[in-house]
């Protein structure tokens, strides 16, 4: 069946055009997808959002501006920049439980020896609570500086400017 022809059924909801457009294009699409979200199963889940959207505005492809393939990557790609920068996204980001990191920590309930084993606690100690606050949130939490500023109530700059003395700090305290 040619292409045209496919659209302009699918354009009209016949499901079987449905079936055959999905057969030829949703690796690709799920592909492109995957390529900005990095999940697969984040990734198969919008390229379905991405078919029924496409099924639901069909009206809205023009032939004439674009293929069909390529009115559905834009679809795609949007939905996946959509994605990536929701809210829900980030925060599966944030706060990887230990079980991640397998094998690292030996006794997963004492965390805090564990992390004085190699150091940081020795460094941290002698810094003030706001510093403290500030890379516990940034570096250890996943914070970005404007989720800190959020959280401590305070300004962007305060939380980049306290970010850098603390880092400067630290690096003091640090005998090589």
């Amino acid at each position: 069946m040619e292409l045209e022809v496919l659209v302009e059924k699918f354009r009209n909801k016949d499901e079987k055009a449905f079936e055959k457009l999905y057969a030829m294009y949703s690796d690709s699409i799920c592909g492109v997808i995957f390529n900005v979200v990095k999940n697969t199963d984040i990734a198969q889940e919008i390229c379905q959002d991405v078919f029924i959207k496409a099924w639901k505005n069909a009206h809205t492809y023009n032939a004439t501006k674009g293929r069909f393939f390529t009115w559905m990557l834009n679809i795609a790609r949007n939905a996946a920049i959509d994605e990536v920068r929701s809210k829900s996204h980030k925060n599966s980001k944030q706060n990887l439980s230990s079980d991640f990191f397998v094998d690292i920590l030996e006794d997963k309930n004492d965390l805090n020896n564990q992390v004085d084993a190699i150091g940081i606690k020795s460094l941290l100690s002698h810094l003030k609570e706001k510093c403290i606050q500030i890379i516990e949130l940034l570096y250890f939490q996943g914070y970005t500086q404007k989720e800190v500023a959020e959280e401590l109530e305070i300004p962007v700059g305060t939380v980049k400017t306290r970010n850098r003395s603390c880092i400067s700090q630290i690096r003091g305290n640090i005998s090589i």
